[in-house]
Formats: structure tokens, C-alpha cells, sequence
């Protein structure tokens, strides 16, 4: 028996339905690799989406158990896939549990999907084992979090005090802070445009818009700011 599979053998009489909400088709397949192979880890893969429009169609036709949730996606990014399921969440029986899985370890990032109403947080860098044993804490109403990330989420939530995050980034709309990480991380316009589904001119409207919220005069000041809030 291979460490994996002894790893999952304790949940071999469990079943979970998942599913897999990511814009890179190519990571999805990774991960259905990884944790779909329902016989031995009892995890079944019974949709996936790419897009914000696409996961809220997805998980409302299939009602799984847990949802691994992409933090940036087209479409008004986890956070409103979160807002759009939040019936979901909160239904008295069977309800769907979420669990953020992301390349971003920014405490913005983290935080803002906590606050939505996720169940978790994990980075990309976890092993398939653990992916598996963490859909299943967040199954049975576990909060599950790569080690690290815990501190963000105890830091924003230990003082009722606590500012909700950032007050200048609290002024932008989800698709212009989407759109401020783009730019910060130097994406062309019609870059931008392609990975939103939105047009060129839609873009540079996003971008005047934060600018004028930021107060700042041009791209490369815009980089400095979202670098400075490790939003990039």
C-alpha cells in the first residue's frame, strides 16, 4: 500500500461529492487526478466550472458536500461565487461547504473568502493526502487552513475593533480590484480583457475608476500601492 493510500484508508467507507471551481482546465484535471479516484479516496468529482456564472449553474444543479473554490476567477472572482451560494450554505439540511483552494497566500485573499462565508483556506502547494483529509474536515463543519494562513484569519477576527480589511481597497468593486491585480502584475490591457471576458474599453474604464479611488496618477503608482498590500 503506498502512503497515499494508506493516508486515505481510513476514509474508504466515506463518500463526498465535490466540486471543482478553477479557470485553468489544466489544474482541474490535476486535482481530479489526485483526489478523484472515488474507490480509494471516496471523493467524487461531480462538476466543475471555470467561471463565476458557470460554478453558481454548476453547484446549484449538483448541491455537493464541498466545493474547492479557486480565489480568482472571471466573473467577479470566489467571493461571488460565495455571495450568489450563500442560500446554499446556509441550508438546515445538506448544506454546501466551501473550501478555498489558491496559488495566493495573501492575507486579503484569505480573508475575504473566510469572511464570504468558505469554510477554509489552502494553497496549491498542498499534497493530494492532505487535499483529500482537508475535504473532509470541511465536510463535517471543520475550518481547514494551510498553516500560515490561520494568523491572517485570527489577526482580522480577534478584536471586534478590527478594521473589515483595508479602507481604500474597501472602495473598489470586486471586478476593479481584480482588475487592480492584473495591472500590478503586468498584464496588458487587452490581456486583461481576454482573462475577464470583458472588452478593452471596459478595462481601461476599471482602471480610470481606480485610479480616481486610489488618488493615484498612473499604472506603475498603482503597482507600488497593490505591492505594498502584497495583493500581487
Amino acid at each position: 500500500m503506498s502512503t497515499e493510500d494508506s493516508a486515505v484508508s481510513g476514509t474508504e467507507t466515506r463518500r463526498v461529492r465535490v466540486v471543482l471551481v478553477d479557470d485553468h482546465r489544466m489544474f482541474r484535471a490535476g486535482v481530479q487526478a489526485e483526489i478523484g479516484e472515488t474507490e480509494r479516496t471516496g471523493v467524487e468529482v461531480v462538476g466543475e466550472a471555470a467561471d463565476v456564472d458557470q460554478a453558481v449553474t454548476v453547484i446549484t444543479a449538483t448541491r455537493p458536500e464541498v466545493v474547492l473554490l479557486d480565489v480568482h476567477l472571471p466573473g467577479g472572482g470566489g467571493v461571488e461565487v460565495l455571495r450568489r451560494c450563500a442560500p446554499l450554505m446556509a441550508a438546515a439540511e445538506n448544506p454546501v461547504r466551501f473550501l478555498a483552494l489558491s496559488v495566493s497566500d495573501a492575507a486579503e485573499d484569505v480573508i475575504g473568502v473566510i469572511r464570504g462565508g468558505a469554510r477554509g483556506y489552502v494553497t496549491k502547494t498542498i499534497t493530494g493526502t492532505d487535499l483529500v483529509h482537508s475535504v473532509y474536515r470541511v465536510q463535517d463543519g471543520d475550518a481547514v487552513f494551510s498553516p500560515r494562513l490561520a494568523g491572517f484569519v485570527l489577526d482580522a477576527f480577534a478584536s471586534t475593533d478590527a478594521p473589515p480589511v483595508d479602507e481604500d481597497l474597501d472602495r473598489l468593486t470586486q471586478r476593479e480590484r481584480e482588475v487592480l491585480r492584473l495591472i500590478a502584475r503586468g498584464y496588458a490591457y487587452k490581456e486583461i480583457a481576454k482573462q475577464l471576458f470583458i472588452s478593452v474599453k471596459t478595462v481601461e474604464s476599471h482602471v480610470s475608476a481606480v485610479l480616481r479611488k486610489l488618488q493615484l496618477s498612473n499604472r506603475h503608482e498603482l503597482t507600488r500601492w497593490a505591492t505594498a498590500r502584497r495583493l500581487v
